[in-house]
């Protein structure tokens, strides 16, 4: 009997298609913007076209596909395709919005409130001291926190810097000044429970951040703080919608790079979250 000794994949692997669950809005949005970028550096040669770049790079984010798959599929080498997503990665943060802009969109469209909200995005957990802050002991695993702000419909308008995980979102909002900038804009934020105490301004002044009714041991709520605390969940629901569409992408499952480079990934998806969501 003779053996077959040979790999049943064969010399050059197997390859598969399969479907990207993303529109054509997405993918023609971010190939002009890789045509754009190239056009401007006067490089417009690439070993693939930027339709096809744009469709691998879709794919690492919105499926989490493994770079070294992709490029064996499409004939180049895995640190092409890990380049191209930083470079892409890149292009998008550029273009999130910044926080004092985003809400001065808000008010000049007429709106009075935003909705605000914190998530830990997990991270790999990895060994040494230097890891120990991105601990969540609220979580009960390692992450970085991201602090968001969204419209009364849930849509992201704005997402803070990663920060490591121990970090509470009060100390992330007080980093960012938003209280300042919400009185700036003249606008008002809706939050949770882990908000109180974030909005110290003068007893007479109107609060910037307003959150419900915290009971304390001693100190149950009364009905009327029950009925004001189910009024306001339902009201900042949406940005749990938010939430959502942003995590619908997953490589943020569990980010596998380095944490430094988690701000930029977050505010590139928070871009194309908003071209998919309002296509």
């Amino acid at each position: 009997m003779k053996k077959n000794n040979r790999p049943a994949e064969g010399p050059d692997g197997l390859v598969y298609t399969a479907r990207l669950p993303l529109s054509s809005v997405t993918l023609n949005y971010l190939a002009d913007l890789i045509r754009g970028h190239l056009k401007k550096i006067g490089s417009p040669w690439r070993a693939l076209p930027p339709g096809k770049i744009a469709g691998i790079v879709l794919a690492v984010l919105r499926c989490d596909q493994r770079p070294g798959d992709l490029a064996g599929g499409n004939g180049v080498h895995r640190t092409t395709v890990t380049r191209w997503v930083r470079e892409v990665v890149g292009l998008l943060a550029a273009r999130a919005p910044r926080l004092d802009r985003a809400l001065k969109k808000i008010a000049r469209k007429g709106g009075g409130i935003v909705l605000l909200d914190g998530s830990l995005i997990r991270t790999r957990r990895r060994t040494g001291a230097a890891n120990r802050k991105n601990y969540s002991g609220k979580s009960k695993c390692h992450g970085l926190l991201v602090i968001a702000l969204t419209d009364d419909r849930g849509r992201l308008l704005w997402i803070s810097a990663a920060r490591p995980g121990r970090a509470s979102e009060i100390t992330a909002c007080r980093h960012d000044k938003l209280t300042d900038h919400l009185r700036a804009a003249g606008l008002g934020a809706i939050a949770d429970l882990g908000f109180v105490g974030l909005d110290d301004s003068e007893p007479n002044a109107d609060p910037a951040v307003i959150t419900g009714y915290k009971a304390a041991r001693n100190r149950p709520l009364t009905r009327g703080q029950k009925l004001s605390n189910k009024a306001l969940a339902a009201v900042r629901a949406p940005v749990e919608h938010g939430f959502a569409h942003l995590k619908n992408w997953r490589v943020l499952g569990k980010v596998r790079t380095d944490p430094k480079w988690a701000t930029a990934l977050v505010r590139a998806l928070l871009v194309l979250t908003n071209v998919e969501v309002s296509r």
